[in-house]
Parts: C-alpha cells; sequence; structure tokens
C-alpha cells in the first residue's frame, strides 16, 4: 500500500514539475484564452494546462503503478484518452466548433465501449426487475461520457473551479470504490486517486490568481475519465449505483440541466453560450472571484457527504434522500435566478401557500372581533 502512496505523491510533484513547462509551450503555440463579453478573464491567459495532468497521470500509470491496472484496460482507455487530448488541444489552438469536439468525444466512446469493453449492459428498475439494454447499450453508454464530459467542461469558467470540483468529485468516488464497492475492481479507485493527485499538482497554478487555464484540453480530459470511472461501477447498473456517480457530480451537473432548460424557455439554442451560469450568478450577487470557487467548492462537498448516506440507506430512505435532494437544489436554483427571473414556481408556490395560511388565521380573529362589537 505504501507504493502505491509513494507513486501517488510522485505523480503530484510530476504534475507540479510539467505545468510551468506546458505553460510556455502553450503560449508558444498559441493557446491562449483571449478576454470577451462571455469570460471572467481580463487579461489573455495560457491554457492547454491540462496537457500537463494527462502526462503525470499517465507516466504513473504506465511506469509507476502498471502493476495494478489490468493491461488490455490500461492501453485500451489511454488510446482513448489520447483522442480527447488532440480534440482538446486542437480546439485550444484553434477554437473548433462544438459539433467538431462532440465527434472527438464520441469517437473516444466508441474506442471505450468496443475495445475497452466499459459500457452499461443492464439495469434494475424497483417494482420492474433487471432490463437487458441490448442495443441500447451502445448509445446509452456515449450519452452518458458525453453528458459528464460536457458538464465538467461547462463547468471550466473561474480559476481553479473544474479542478477543485472533480478532486472532490473523484476522491469521493475513490472512497465509494473502496468502502462501497460500487466498483468490481480496486484498479479504478486507485486509477481515479492518481488523477486526483495530478490535479492537485495543477491546482496551485490554476487557482485565482491563474497563472494557466485547463483549457478544453484539460476539461474535456477531466470529464471524459470521470464519465468513464463511473462506467465502471454501471455496467449492471442499479437505482443507487446511478445515483450515487449523479449525485456526487451534482453541481456540473445541475448547472448543466438548468443551462439547458433556461435556453429552451428563452428559446436560445442550448449550445449557445451565456453568462447565466452557476458561478456567473454568484459573481453578480456581489461574490468575489474566489469567494464564488470556494463556495462552489462547499456545495461540491455537501453533495459528496450526500453520496455517502444512499449505500447505508434502505429503498425508501433512498427516495426520500432523491426527493429532499431535488426539492433543495430547486430552491437554491430559484433563489440564485440560476433559470431566469420571474421564473421561480416553487418558490411562489410556498410563498401562496404561507399567504394563505396566515389569512385562515386572520379571519378566526377578526370574526371575534366583530362579535365583540
Amino acid at each position: 500500500m505504501y507504493k502505491i502512496f509513494a507513486a501517488l505523491f510522485a505523480t503530484l510533484i510530476i504534475s507540479a514539475i510539467l505545468v510551468p513547462l506546458i505553460r510556455k509551450i502553450a503560449i508558444k503555440v498559441r493557446a491562449i484564452d483571449k478576454p470577451n463579453k462571455r469570460r471572467i478573464n481580463r487579461k489573455p491567459m495560457p491554457t492547454m494546462g491540462g496537457l500537463g495532468i494527462f502526462l503525470a497521470f499517465n507516466f504513473s500509470n504506465f511506469f509507476l503503478l502498471r502493476a495494478q491496472f489490468p493491461q488490455q484496460q490500461l492501453f485500451s482507455l489511454f488510446l482513448a484518452e489520447c483522442i480527447i487530448i488532440v480534440t482538446g488541444v486542437i480546439d485550444d489552438i484553434y477554437e473548433i466548433k462544438p459539433y467538431q469536439k462532440v465527434i472527438g468525444i464520441l469517437l473516444a466512446s466508441l474506442v471505450v465501449y468496443y475495445i475497452a469493453g466499459v459500457k452499461m449492459t443492464s439495469i434494475t428498475i424497483p417494482f420492474v426487475g433487471l432490463i437487458q439494454l441490448k442495443w441500447l447499450s451502445m448509445p446509452i453508454t456515449l450519452i452518458w461520457i458525453l453528458a459528464i464530459t460536457n458538464a465538467i467542461n461547462l463547468l471550466d469558467g473561474l480559476d481553479g473551479l473544474a479542478t477543485g470540483v472533480s478532486i472532490i468529485a473523484l476522491t469521493t468516488s475513490a472512497v465509494t470504490g473502496f468502502f462501497f464497492l460500487t466498483v468490481t475492481s480496486t484498479f479504478v479507485p486507485i486509477m481515479m486517486l492518481t488523477l486526483v493527485a495530478a490535479l492537485i499538482g495543477f491546482l496551485p497554478y490554476n487557482f485565482h490568481p491563474a497563472s494557466i487555464f485547463l483549457g478544453d484540453t484539460g476539461a474535456l480530459f477531466i470529464g471524459f475519465m470521470i464519465s468513464v470511472f463511473s462506467l465502471y461501477g454501471l455496467k449492471n447498473a442499479t437505482f443507487i449505483s446511478i445515483i450515487i456517480p449523479i449525485c456526487i457530480l451534482g453541481v456540473p451537473i445541475t448547472d448543466t440541466v438548468y443551462a439547458i432548460l433556461r435556453r429552451m424557455l428563452n428559446k436560445k439554442p442550448i449550445f449557445q453560450p451565456d453568462k447565466h451560469h452557476l458561478h456567473h450568478r454568484l459573481i453578480q450577487m456581489g461574490l468575489t472571484h474566489r469567494q464564488t470557487v470556494l463556495v462552489i467548492y462547499g456545495i461540491a462537498l455537501i453533495f459528496s457527504f450526500i453520496s455517502f448516506l444512499f449505500p447505508i440507506s434502505n429503498f425508501w430512505g433512498t427516495i426520500f434522500l432523491v426527493i429532499a435532494l431535488g426539492f433543495g437544489i430547486e430552491l437554491f436554483v430559484e433563489a440564485i435566478d440560476l433559470v431566469g427571473r420571474h421564473k421561480q414556481p416553487l418558490l411562489n408556490l410556498i410563498k401562496r401557500t404561507v399567504m394563505k395560511a396566515a389569512t385562515r388565521e386572520d379571519i378566526p380573529t377578526d370574526s371575534k372581533n366583530n362579535k365583540k362589537h
């Protein structure tokens, strides 16, 4: 075990050493994020920081921890990762269109599905039973990978935000994998922690004020790896095994779902960028850049703590947790106007209910006063 911890520490150091070198390369190849109306940064910033994370992660996988991993899985995942990294690097330098990034993600997903053999094959639904996905296995697997990858990519809007939230999500996933057996092999949590170590080595350069951004190279890579890691626990999916990763990734998933809903309600294309994401709204409410990031870290930790409750809950306890979590998310989203102003159905319902209750309490009092007169 100590060899694993030593390898993880080495991964952190390697990542920290590589980042300044990647920064120089990014400047040289003009992988620069320039300020515009939608972006938060006020000066040009080198991107492509994810390349350092990728190199440190795979150096440890192939040279320090290779004995921990099935070789077929290691090489097939590496091939998929390379496709994602190439897609991200091209986007960081040339800014390709969204559909072109989707093509890159789908190609990498096909490698995961056919070569690595990581896929959803069945799902157990309460009161229904086991359902074999058969031909639905591939589209469901690809949609899962695409959705999670893009959710992390959309979250990457502030210094250190996607990096920190991913560290929290991956650490939580690794702990649940080790202690609650949501994955079938221990190599998956070890690989998760290796990526966590690489991210920690990168974070000091990426936290506000950042000297380098993840770029699409990093955001796509991290999102892709998180989606693939979660699939190892979803081969024979159950209600619990699906809920746990969704809860762990509560911040990026919530932000993405409500971004799509917001754009649909405003009759705008769902891929059209805007400045109404979670981090934008918190800044618009008066929080500083760093405060916003720390608040979202706190929200991510809350989701992580809640995710630990699912494996130890019975069926009805799980149902209660899901309803309570959904209720809490909706209240928070409406309170900060994440969907848009005047779109607060739940808050309005609560206000009307309280007003009606208050009115009913006043009626008997008024009646008694009238009788006295």
